[in-house]
C-alpha cells in the first residue's frame, strides 16, 4: 500500500485514487454535493480553499487544499522512487 500526502499530515492510498479533478467544474461541484448528502465526503482542507477533488474507487470524495498538479507530481515522484529501489 502506497500513501500520498494530501496536506496537513493526511494520507490517501494511491491504489484507491481514480482521478483528481478541479473543484470549479459543474460536474465536480455536483459530485461533491451528492457525496456530502450520502456521507461520503472527506474534507481535508482544514478550512482552506478547496483546490482539488480526489475521487476514489469506493465512491468517497476527498477535498484538499493542494492543487491537482502538486498531487500529480507527488504521485509521479512516488512511482519513480518505486522503480529506483528494484534495480540493485
Amino acid at each position: 500500500m502506497k500513501l500520498i500526502n494530501i496536506g496537513f499530515g493526511n494520507m490517501v492510498n494511491t491504489n484507491r485514487i481514480v482521478t483528481v479533478v478541479s473543484p470549479e467544474s459543474a460536474p465536480a461541484k455536483r459530485m461533491v454535493q451528492e457525496a456530502k448528502e450520502r456521507g461520503n465526503l472527506i474534507d481535508a482542507t482544514h478550512g482552506r480553499r478547496t483546490r482539488a477533488v480526489i475521487i476514489t474507487d469506493s465512491d468517497h470524495i476527498i477535498l484538499t487544499y493542494l492543487q491537482a498538479e502538486t498531487l500529480a507530481n507527488r504521485f509521479n515522484d512516488e512511482v519513480l522512487s518505486e522503480g529506483d529501489g528494484g534495480d540493485e
